[in-house]
């Protein structure tokens, strides 16, 4: 069921009177307005969107130079790790052949 400003001006006529009903809606309508006004400033907008847009691309563009660096040691330290394995294999090697 809506309740138009009319009918609720005249439903509260009825029972408080013309001057306490016209306040009482004139202050319901003002609340209205200013919860709308709140409601339409949480919305995002185009530009706030784009912004965002723009701002995880920079994000993910750092994350992809931070995973290649990240590759670039990995490789390193297995090149370490396999050239001390393949020493200690020889050593054994050797010493079994002695």
């Amino acid at each position: 069921m809506t309740v138009t400003t009319l009918d609720l001006f005249q439903i509260l006529q009825a029972k408080l009177g013309q001057n306490e009903a016209k306040a009482l809606v004139e202050f319901v309508e003002s609340e209205v307005q200013l919860n709308l006004k709140q409601e339409m400033n949480s919305f995002a907008t185009g530009d706030d969107i784009r912004n965002l847009r723009g701002d995880m691309h920079a994000e993910i563009h750092n994350l992809d130079i931070k995973i290649e660096k990240m590759r670039a040691d990995l490789i390193k330290w297995m090149f370490v790790f396999w050239m001390g394995q393949i020493s200690v294999t020889v050593a054994v090697v050797m010493l079994v052949l002695k």
